[in-house]
């Protein structure tokens, strides 16, 4: 079996992910709490993800045509 690469670069940005994480759950309209999720449909987990990454990219954005 593979091992996960599942882990954080920077782990004391933990709570800030977690918090953007329940954020963009919100966003989209899938109720997540505290600990374990594996009770979501693959569809639910993937549009957190897919909104998480939406809105990094929207934030890269906006930070260069600021820096222009």
């Amino acid at each position: 079996m593979a091992s996960s690469n599942n882990r954080k670069l920077v782990p004391e940005a933990k709570d800030a992910l977690d918090k953007f994480k329940m954020e963009a759950a919100n966003e989209v309209g899938v109720n997540l709490k505290e600990g374990y999720n594996g009770d979501l449909t693959s569809r639910q987990a993937g549009s957190v993800g897919g909104q998480m990454v939406k809105k990094m990219v929207e934030k890269y954005e906006n930070d260069i045509k600021s820096s222009k």
